[in-house]
């Protein structure tokens, strides 16, 4: 297994970036047991998980706060990890274009670098609170690109009006993060209903919180408006926990072991 920290140029963000990149080797277990006589065999290319971070967070989070690398290696999944700068994933106009960075620039970049697999069905995309909106903002706008989402404590699509309870408000943490866009929400569904009309291949959505989350009410909305546009979609609601690293591991590690399409090996 490695952990590789990288330090790139982005023309999208227009200054340097920090990404980190997990990739794992066939276990020293099977290489000891003769099961294999190469440990980071050339010709094949890994399955990938794009994992956007919270707020205030960036590329160490879930190194530091999660088992993300051991799942990675039992699994044989590379992982790759930016830095978001509390961009919420928006194209600013002028200013960093983070929404084109994530679903255009980024993966290039990696898989000029690292053996990274281009086939949508090993290509999956996924955050937690802020970095989950950005995994469904950017899959949306690209779903030709990835199969599944993983979307951990928070919602995108918020179908109910203001006049009928509908609170679009972000919660003020005091974050330094630029405003979002006023209709943000509804630009999201008029994209994803655009994207069905077009006839066009919409990943799964796996949707997963926590009972006593901040992100509870948005994430559930989103549920239902998925549903009703007819989305491939798993909904879980975890019992007491918040919006919390409790939660976002133990949902790490049931969509390495049970919810994602992993192939648990290399592929071609």
């Amino acid at each position: 297994m490695a952990v590789i920290n990288c330090n790139i140029y982005s023309p999208a963000l227009r200054c340097k970036t920090d990404v980190t990149v997990v990739l794992p080797f066939y276990s020293y277990e099977d290489i000891t047991a003769g099961k294999r006589d190469d440990i980071f065999p050339t010709g094949k290319k890994y399955q990938v998980l794009w994992l956007l971070h919270g707020g205030n967070g960036n590329d160490q989070d879930y190194i530091n706060y999660t088992n993300v690398v051991r799942y990675a290696t039992d699994h044989m999944l590379a992982v790759v990890m930016p830095t978001g700068y509390n961009m919420n994933t928006d194209d600013q106009d002028p200013g960093m274009k983070m929404c084109t960075y994530i679903g255009e620039e980024l993966p290039k970049m990696m898989r000029d670098v690292f053996p990274l697999s281009d086939k949508r069905e090993d290509n999956f995309i996924g955050g937690l609170s802020m970095g989950s909106n950005g995994a469904q903002k950017v899959a949306i706008r690209y779903p030709e690109n990835y199969s599944a989402v993983l979307a951990m404590s928070a919602g995108s699509f918020f179908p109910i009006p203001k006049s009928a309870g509908g609170d679009r408000k972000r919660f003020e943490t005091g974050m330094p993060m630029p405003p979002h866009k006023p209709n943000e929400m509804e630009e999201n569904m008029e994209i994803l209903k655009q994207d069905i009309a077009d006839g066009k291949q919409l990943p799964k959505f796996f949707m997963i919180w926590g009972e006593k989350d901040i992100a509870r009410l948005g994430q559930s909305n989103s549920v239902k408006f998925l549903e009703e546009q007819g989305c491939d979609v798993y909904a879980e609601e975890v019992p007491g926990l918040g919006h919390e690293w409790d939660l976002w591991d133990r949902t790490l590690r049931k969509a390495f072991n049970e919810l994602l399409p992993l192939k648990h090996d290399l592929v071609d």
